[in-house]
């Protein structure tokens, strides 16, 4: 204990040797300096007349309050009476008044009963059927029947189980793929399905084995089907002089020059013709309403036979069956090759024709082994909206074979 009071002692800070609350009055008095009180003058009083606030909105025949000042101190004694002298504005209140008073209306507090939970004998049962119902009577025999029906097979294990299938992966059936066919064949079942009321076109769908994004492989070119393509073609001719009387006595149907191209260019794009032909000399003439024949195929090409002097030999030939034929985005040429009424040797020779010129028009740049190899992938026969039947190559390259030879001379 004694160590302990005196580790106390030893750690408890020293007392000062004089006190300062003791003598701060006596060390006061020897101050030079005297301290003299400051007295602050008091706030003067707001007028009655200035600074009155008008009524609160929704508060009627209620006098009009003056402001209060923030800085006031809260006061709990009860509010002072007004003076009752006739001297005294009796719609002036103090400030004790104002201390007192809300803009607000008084609410008054609704009381809401008290929520009691049902005793049991106010709760309402179901309805319980009468005795003498009997489809209800009937309708409880048979559920308490097929209830001890249940707990017996139940109880004997006879319950029928329910059987859930296992699931499987159901494969789908591929459509049989189609076995190639010769080309008079397939020509015969094309014309056996062709059933529409209109006369259908027969077509030829090829796909090729060249790169449509390289512009060295693009493939593109016309003929004239031996039989026609069985349809009315309107032929327009730009020329002048006498170009102009010789595509007219070959059976032109429109033939013009500037004055033509002026009309076409004014009509908003309306053409009344299938095939455009013009001489060379109106070629940069035909850039004025080359939007218009573009986008329709109509724009003359020298490689396609459309720019010639020879305008009556061009004509005739469009008369006689001139199409044109070119690859799209998808490397597939498509091409009408005449009436499912044409016999069946006049679609063969039109069909041979066709793929000769296609074969004219093979890239230089694809090189394989045979002429048709890689390059001619499947050739598919149909009418406008039948089906479609794959042809073998080899039946194709007879028929171009056969072609070449007739008309060799």
């Amino acid at each position: 204990m004694f160590l302990s009071q005196a580790r106390r002692r030893c750690l408890r800070p020293p007392l000062p040797l004089f006190p300062v609350s003791q003598f701060s009055g006596f060390l006061r008095s020897f101050s030079s300096v005297p301290i003299k009180p400051v007295a602050y003058p008091p706030k003067p009083k707001e007028s009655q007349d200035t600074e009155v606030n008008q009524p609160s909105p929704g508060i009627e025949n209620q006098p009009p309050r003056r402001k209060t000042e923030p800085t006031e101190r809260a006061d709990s004694s009860p509010p002072e009476t007004v003076s009752a002298s006739p001297d005294a504005d009796p719609l002036a209140w103090t400030r004790r008044d104002a201390r007192f008073v809300k803009d607000v209306p008084t609410i008054t507090p609704v009381a809401y009963p008290s929520r009691v939970a049902p005793l049991p004998e106010d709760r309402v049962e179901t309805p319980k059927y009468a005795e003498g119902d009997a489809e209800h009577g009937d309708l409880r025999n048979e559920a308490r029947k097929i209830r001890s029906d249940a707990g017996v097979r139940s109880y004997l294990g006879l319950m029928e189980e329910e059987i859930i299938p296992f699931p499987t992966l159901i494969k789908l059936d591929k459509r049989p793929t189609e076995v190639p066919m010769d080309l008079a064949t397939a020509i015969r079942k094309v014309k056996a399905n062709a059933k529409r009321s209109f006369l259908e076109t027969v077509e030829a769908h090829v796909n090729l084995g060249v790169d449509p994004r390289r512009s060295d492989q693009m493939v593109r070119g016309a003929l004239t089907l031996p039989h026609g393509t069985g349809k009315t073609v309107r032929v327009a001719v730009f020329a002048e002089g006498v170009a102009a009387d010789e595509a007219k006595a070959a059976g032109a149907d429109v033939v013009g020059g500037d004055e033509l191209i002026e009309q076409i260019k004014a009509g908003g794009g309306k053409v009344n013709f299938d095939k455009c032909i013009a001489t060379p000399m109106f070629m940069p003439r035909l850039s004025k309403i080359g939007k218009i024949l573009g986008p329709r195929g109509l724009m003359p090409n020298p490689k396609l036979g459309s720019v010639t002097n020879e305008v009556s030999g061009a004509v005739k030939a469009a008369k006689c069956g001139r199409i044109d034929f070119k690859m799209d985005k998808t490397a597939v040429v498509h091409a009408g090759l005449g009436k499912v009424t044409f016999t069946v040797e006049n679609l063969h020779e039109n069909v041979g024709a066709f793929v000769n010129a296609l074969l004219a028009a093979k890239p230089v740049g694809l090189k394989k082994t045979s002429k048709y190899a890689g390059y001619v992938k499947n050739f598919t026969l149909c009418s406008t909206m039948g089906p479609g039947f794959s042809v073998t190559i080899q039946s194709l390259s007879t028929a171009a074979d056969l072609y070449a030879k007739a008309h060799a001379s």
